[in-house]
């Protein structure tokens, strides 16, 4: 698809995160890309234990060690950070960028991070469920942002599509928050060195600790070493430093395995919920669904009790569009009910009533 010009000031829907679906609201959360079971026991333990390190500035070296040994990297091509937003922040930060580009529909935390220090982003669109080989970037480009497995599409880029990115004078930087939620992690780059290719990872999604803010960074060393000179002093916590060494532990891995097969049949159901119920969707690989039940659907569903990601915040998505986070079979129920009435287009209540006679 074309790409757009580039922009000038960010706009405020890029703003927009599942959260704010479902703070206070005491509605069913459909929302938000968390594990719903929230972190296992001997995680909580650990992040208990970490109370008394506070007394102590933090120093992220133990952990970065930690998870280059995890992906079989040396320590200096790894780096930690206060969960994804700030490598974002410090990506954003790291040169003059002539031309960034960013692939949408995708997390649009990149492209806010972007227009914040000052750059034009060029957006680059694809068709919902599309891969990135299906269109072109600018040769010009000397930093492109892709989501694999992307946020909100649940799209999973070849490999081999993602090496085709990459070129003399541009950093292709590639997004796996929700990698680790698809079990083998197929497709990702974070064992694999390459020079222009830095690799994105949270671990608030499967590990259930948005509070925490553990993420981290990896990519060739010199790279890597300019995003270590600009990073803010003791960013990484104590309680982040904790969660790094308890799921890369042996008990850590084995959680993740089944997690990552957890969520991936809890996808797997809702597609087939949503297809029992006649709703379009785009076939997913990632723990949430993209979905298109018709406008008015989000507020319809709302108005039952239900929040899902409303999707017309995504740059090349609509009203029509909204993201379903992957749940336990038995949690779906009243998105199901919901659904099997739906209509192509629902009318929210704010304007059945304003159209009273």
């Amino acid at each position: 698809m074309p790409e757009s010009p580039p922009e000038a000031t960010i706009p405020a829907h890029l703003l927009h995160h599942g959260d704010a679906e479902v703070r206070g609201s005491g509605l069913l959360d459909l929302a938000v890309n968390v594990h719903p079971h929230g972190p296992p026991a001997f995680l909580r333990d650990a992040l208990v234990a970490s109370v008394a390190d506070v007394t102590t500035y933090p120093d992220p070296g133990s952990a970065e060690s930690a998870l280059a040994a995890l992906h079989r990297r040396p320590p200096e091509e790894v780096l930690a950070t206060a969960g994804a937003t700030e490598a974002f922040t410090l990506l954003a930060r790291l040169r003059p960028w002539r031309r960034p580009v960013v692939v949408h529909p995708q997390f649009t935390e990149p492209h806010a991070a972007l227009v914040q220090a000052g750059h034009q982003v060029t957006t680059v669109l694809l068709a919902p469920g599309d891969s990135v080989g299906t269109t072109s970037i600018p040769d010009d480009a000397d930093l492109v942002v892709l989501g694999n497995p992307t946020n909100p599409t649940g799209t999973l880029h070849p490999r081999a599509e993602v090496a085709a990115l990459v070129r003399p004078g541009r950093l292709v930087v590639v997004d796996e928050a929700f990698m680790d939620a698809l079990p083998g992690e197929p497709e990702s780059w974070v064992g694999s060195r390459r020079d222009g290719l830095v690799v994105v990872r949270s671990l608030t999604k499967t590990w259930a600790v948005p509070g925490v803010r553990a993420g981290y960074l990896v990519g060739d060393a010199g790279t890597v070493s300019d995003l270590r000179a600009a990073r803010a002093p003791w960013t990484f916590s104590s309680a982040a430093s904790a969660t790094v060494h308890a799921v890369t532990s042996a008990r850590g891995m084995r959680e993740q395995r089944r997690r990552a097969g957890e969520l991936q049949q809890w996808r797997v159901d809702l597609q087939d919920l949503l297809a029992s119920c006649g709703v379009p969707f785009v076939p997913s690989r990632a723990p949430f669904v993209l979905a298109r039940p018709g406008v008015g659907a989000h507020e319809h569903l709302r108005e039952r009790g239900i929040a899902v990601r409303r999707c017309d915040t995504f740059p090349g998505l609509g009203p029509e569009w909204v993201r379903v986070a992957a749940r336990p079979r038995g949690v779906l129920t009243p998105l199901a009910d919901v659904l099997a009435g739906r209509q192509s287009s629902w009318v929210p209540r704010s304007e059945r009533t304003a159209t009273r006679p």
